[in-house]
C-alpha cells in the first residue's frame, strides 16, 4: 500500500473501495487526477464466494477481484487509506473528510462508493448462511441452485416476485408466507406453476449450508422443511452518514434507502457524486463498476471546466 501522510490533499477523495469505488478511482487516474481512496475492507458480498455475471472474471472470489482493482488502481498512482469517513464538512477548496484513525483527507470533489447494508429478517440462523445458503439474488446465486429445492422467506412484499422469478430455475419452489398477504391473482399463478405456499411463522434455519431445515411454526406444533437454499428479501439501507453531514437526502423504494443521483452519478450535494450501491440498491458487481467508471469521467469533466474557469480568471488578473 502506497504511504500517505496524516493530512493529504487530493483532486478527489473516494469513500468506499468496492467495485464503483475502485473503478472510479482508476477512470479519475487515467486523466492524471490525484485520488485517495478510504475503504474500511468490509464490502458486502465478502460472505460469498463467487462473483458472478462479470465479463471475463465469471466466478472470481469478491476478494480477489477487489484485490486486482486495487493493485490496478495503485499502477496508476491511486493513494489508498484503510480507515473509515466518520466526519465530512466542506470548506472553502472542497470537502475535509475525518476519519476514525485520525488521518485527515482534503479533496475538491468526493465520490461516495460507501455500499450499503443488508438487513436481514430477524430469524435465528438466518444470518449464519448469509452469501452462501441464504440468498437473495437470482442473478448472482440462481445458477447455483438450479434444480434444487429453494424455499423462499415470505416476509415483505418483493419476496412474491423472488418466488417467480426462482421458479424460473427450479421447478421446486416453497413459499413461506409469514405476515404477508398473497393476491388472488398471484396465488393463481403460483398454483399454475406449482410453487407451493405455506402459511406460519418461520422461526429458525439451521442444518450445513446446501442442506437447510426450515422450522414452521403455527397453533398446533412446528414442523422442519429441508430445502437445498432459502431465499430472503433484506431491506437494503444505504452507508450515507456523510453524505446526511453533507446536507444530503436519502430516497427510498420498495428495496430499500439510498443516495438519489442524475446522470454520471450527481447528487444534490454539489461537489458529491455517488455511484454502486449507496445510489442503486439493486446493482450487481458489473452494474456498479460501470456507475464508477460514469462518476468518475463526470467528476473530472467537472474539474476540467472549474480548472479552466480558474485559469480564465488568473489570466484576466495578470493582464
Amino acid at each position: 500500500m502506497s504511504a500517505v501522510p496524516r493530512d493529504v490533499a487530493c483532486d478527489v477523495g473516494v469513500l468506499g473501495g468496492g467495485a464503483a469505488g475502485l473503478a472510479g478511482a482508476v477512470a479519475l487516474a487515467r486523466s492524471l487526477r490525484s485520488v485517495v481512496v478510504v475503504d474500511a475492507g468490509q464490502p458486502r458480498n465478502a460472505p460469498a464466494d463467487h462473483a458472478h455475471n462479470v465479463l471475463g472474471r465469471e466466478g472470481t472470489a469478491p476478494r480477489d477481484l477487489l484485490a486486482a482493482g486495487r493493485r490496478e488502481a495503485e499502477g496508476y498512482g491511486v493513494r489508498f487509506l484503510d480507515d473509515r469517513a466518520v466526519l465530512a464538512r466542506r470548506d472553502d477548496a472542497g470537502f475535509v473528510v475525518e476519519l476514525l484513525g485520525g488521518a485527515v483527507v482534503r479533496a475538491r470533489r468526493l465520490l461516495l462508493a460507501t455500499g450499503l447494508l443488508d438487513e436481514l429478517p430477524d430469524v435465528p440462523g438466518v444470518r449464519e448462511s448469509w452469501g452462501r445458503s441464504v440468498l437473495h439474488c437470482p442473478f448472482c446465486h440462481g445458477w447455483e441452485v438450479r434444480g434444487q429445492h429453494v424455499g423462499v422467506l415470505g416476509s415483505r412484499p418483493s419476496a412474491l416476485h423472488q418466488a417467480l422469478l426462482f421458479r424460473q430455475l427450479t421447478p421446486r419452489v416453497t413459499l413461506f408466507v409469514q405476515d404477508l398477504t398473497v393476491p388472488a391473482e398471484t396465488a393463481e399463478q403460483f398454483r399454475a406453476l406449482g410453487i407451493t405456499v405455506r402459511t406460519g411463522t418461520v422461526r429458525r434455519v439451521g442444518g450445513a449450508d446446501g442442506d437447510l431445515r426450515v422450522e414452521v411454526g403455527s397453533e398446533v406444533g412446528s414442523e422442519e422443511v429441508a430445502v437445498h437454499a432459502l431465499v430472503v428479501t433484506p431491506f437494503f439501507r444505504a452507508r450515507a452518514e456523510v453524505f446526511a453531514q453533507l446536507g444530503g437526502q436519502l430516497a427510498q423504494n420498495a428495496m430499500g434507502e439510498f443516495v438519489p443521483t442524475s446522470t454520471g452519478g450527481a447528487t444534490d450535494v454539489p461537489g458529491v457524486w455517488a455511484a454502486g450501491n449507496v445510489a442503486d440498491p439493486g446493482a450487481m458487481v458489473a452494474a456498479s463498476t460501470g456507475a464508477g467508471v460514469l462518476a468518475g469521467a463526470a467528476i473530472n469533466g467537472d474539474l476540467v471546466l472549474a480548472d479552466a474557469r480558474a485559469a480564465v480568471e488568473t489570466a484576466r488578473a495578470a493582464r
